[in-house]
Order: structure tokens, then C-alpha cells, then sequence
């Protein structure tokens, strides 16, 4: 088998993998990026784009102000475009309408609050129950379907080494082999997603780590532009910036009565606009260890029917797709050394966009002084 020599091997071409790619190469590292399909098709093409920073909190929070920085440098120098039109999150009653508020006085500046109208100027359309909004400008936006290509496509650019449609059989000390050969490397990141548990069960087992199954679409606009992101009510249960706050528990009593399915379901309701018009719609959430094969049709006729009340008006689906992300009830990232200069990076609350570039700089500063 061929054999050859690097200083930093990523496994995964999902933006995790990416962005330790990003910082190893600034770096001046020799960097060999080993994935299994022949292009990025995973959690990171079938997302929102949608670069979430203010909603955030603690830990999260600093890794996604670093994250959008980064998302910043890394449009400017690959011409990837990167939208700036931040995020609008939607309050329909009153109890939400007391979450945004205390969330403005939390972070001042960066929640701007907005008036109904405020919020149809900026949205191109009136939700209907609408009470109050808040503008969350400092909130990026990227196309998924494009980005993961073109930041690839930059890395190749700045002399990182792909290679595509190769699987890791076996991953030791300073060797991985693949498909494709074997590589001799100063370190490893692994950085599968949700499919940690394939190379090592017990690393999974303990952080308690599980598939996330979503179910996304994408829909015809109806007329209007739609430019920031539209977060509802259900987000500000999932987003912990929101969710910490006070009333967030007064919403959580409302959809539990009035629209359970919704919390049956692990409803976000949110969209995002693609750069052809057409909006993102979704998401569901149902949690376990092995994905179930049989889609449910009942989750995207909920989501497609509370998506028209909030638009106003019928939808017209264009497609459909299947997500699925790590996820953890222990923490937001899976950051460990299972064996020697071995370090397995995942972000396990479904928001990689938003924090991959900033984990991976610690990742790596922290890899970088050990090794």
C-alpha cells in the first residue's frame, strides 16, 4: 500500500473537519483530509446555513463569536458569500414576547427589539398574532449546499490534500489506514459527526451520544423577500440564550397545551432563504442510537402546516431531505483523546455551523501545545 507522511490527518470533510483543516494549515501544518463519500453530503449541506451566534449562551456563546469571525476571514478569501441580513425571531403571544424582552435587557445591543411593522419592513411580510420581534443583526447566513464545496475548494487552494471516496480501516498512534493507503501523521482529529461510535463505541457510550433525525424542506417563497432568518416561539426553546430566560418556561406551558404535537415532535420551527428565493423550512427532532428507516409524514405535514400559518398562505414543497447530527444530553461538544494524539471533535447540539470554526481553533491550540 502506498505510504506517505503529514502532520495533521482529519477524518471528515463535514465543516467540523474543515475547520480543523483551516486553522492547521494557517498554521503552517501539512494537512491530509481523509473522507468517505466523494463530496461533504452530511449535516452540513443539510442545514439551514444558518450561523446562530446570539442565541447562544455560556461556552457555546464564546466558541460562535469566535466562529463568526472566522466565517467572515474565510468568505473573504474563498469569494464565498456570506449574508449579513442577521436574524428575526417572532413573538406571537405574550409569554414569548416576555422572553425577547428579557433577552434585550440581558445582551443589550445585540437584540434589537422590533414592532410589528418594524418586523414586516424587515421581513417582507406580516406574521399573523405577531406581538413583538427582535432583530439579532450580528446572526450570519450561508448557502449549505454551496459552502462546504467552496471551502474545500480553498483549502485545496492553500495546499491541504484531499482524498475522497476513502475509508479509514484501521486508526492508531501516529497511523491511519485507509482505503486509499496508509498515512504516517504527528496527530489525528476525528471528526465524524454522529458516527463516532464506529470507531469507538465507548467514547459514544459515555458521553451518552445519539442520532438526531430531523425532517427539513424547501418551499416556494410566497411573494415578498424574505432576507434575515425567522426563528418562532419553538426556538426559544432550543436555543439556550432564549431558553434560559425566565418566561421561556411560560412558553414551553403554552405549546403544552395548545400545540403539543409541536413539543412531540421537537419542533423549531424556523425558516431561511436560499439564494434562488426559495425558503428552508423546518425542523423535527427525534433522538436514539440507530436512526429509524420510516419517515412519518405526520412530522412534515406539521411543520408544513404551522410554516403556512406563519406565512399566511399555502406552500408548495420542492423538496424534501432527511437530517441527522450528533447529540448529547451531557454536553454541547465531544472533544476527548481516546488513544495517543488521537482527538475526537464533535459538536453534538445540531449547531456546527455556528461553532465549528471556533471549537477547532481550541481544538488545535490545545492539541498544538501538547504535542
Amino acid at each position: 500500500m502506498v505510504q506517505s507522511r503529514t502532520d495533521l490527518v482529519v477524518i471528515g470533510a463535514g465543516v467540523v473537519g474543515l475547520s480543523h483543516a483551516w486553522h492547521a494549515v494557517r498554521a503552517g501544518l501539512r494537512v491530509v483530509v481523509v473522507e468517505r463519500d466523494e463530496r461533504a453530503v452530511g449535516a452540513s449541506v443539510r442545514n439551514f446555513g444558518h450561523i446562530c451566534t446570539t442565541a447562544q449562551a455560556g461556552e457555546v456563546l464564546d466558541l460562535a463569536v469566535v466562529a463568526r469571525e472566522e466565517w467572515l476571514r474565510l468568505g473573504a478569501e474563498a469569494e464565498l458569500p456570506i449574508l449579513q441580513h442577521g436574524t428575526v425571531v417572532v413573538a406571537r403571544t405574550e409569554a414569548q414576547a416576555r422572553v425577547l424582552a428579557e433577552f434585550e435587557a440581558e445582551r443589550g445591543d445585540a437584540v434589537r427589539p422590533l414592532t410589528p411593522q418594524g418586523a414586516a419592513d424587515l421581513l417582507g411580510f406580516t406574521p399573523p398574532g405577531i406581538v413583538t420581534a427582535a432583530h439579532l443583526p450580528a446572526d450570519l447566513r450561508v448557502d449549505p449546499t454551496t459552502a462546504s464545496a467552496m471551502f474545500a475548494a480553498h483549502l485545496e487552494r492553500l495546499g491541504v490534500e484531499f482524498r475522497w471516496r476513502t475509508n479509514v480501516l484501521d486508526l492508531q498512534p501516529g497511523v491511519v489506514r485507509t482505503t486509499r493507503g496508509t498515512i504516517l501523521t504527528t496527530r489525528t482529529v476525528l471528526a465524524v459527526g454522529h458516527d463516532v461510535d464506529r470507531f469507538f463505541p465507548d467514547v459514544a457510550d459515555d458521553h451518552r451520544l445519539v442520532r438526531c433525525r430531523l425532517r427539513m424542506m424547501e418551499v416556494d417563497a410566497p411573494s415578498g423577500a424574505v432576507l434575515p432568518a425567522v426563528l418562532t416561539g419553538s426556538s426559544m426553546l432550543r436555543y439556550d440564550g432564549l431558553a434560559q430566560q425566565p418566561s421561556a418556561a411560560d412558553v414551553r406551558a403554552e405549546l403544552a397545551a395548545e400545540s403539543p404535537a409541536l413539543l412531540e415532535q421537537g419542533v423549531n420551527l424556523m425558516l431561511t432563504q436560499r439564494p434562488d428565493g426559495r425558503l428552508v423550512i423546518g425542523d423535527t427532532h427525534h433522538y436514539g442510537v440507530t436512526e429509524d428507516p420510516f419517515e412519518d409524514e405526520t412530522s412534515d405535514a406539521l411543520v408544513l402546516g404551522e410554516m403556512e400559518r406563519l406565512l399566511g398562505g399555502p406552500l408548495t414543497v420542492r423538496r424534501r431531505w432527511r437530517g441527522v447530527y450528533a447529540s448529547s444530553a451531557k454536553a454541547p461538544f465531544l472533544v476527548t483523546e481516546p488513544i495517543p494524539d488521537v482527538t475526537v471533535a464533535s459538536v453534538t447540539t445540531g449547531i456546527g455551523m455556528t461553532t465549528a470554526l471556533g471549537l477547532a481553533r481550541r481544538v488545535l491550540d490545545q492539541a498544538l501545545v501538547t504535542t
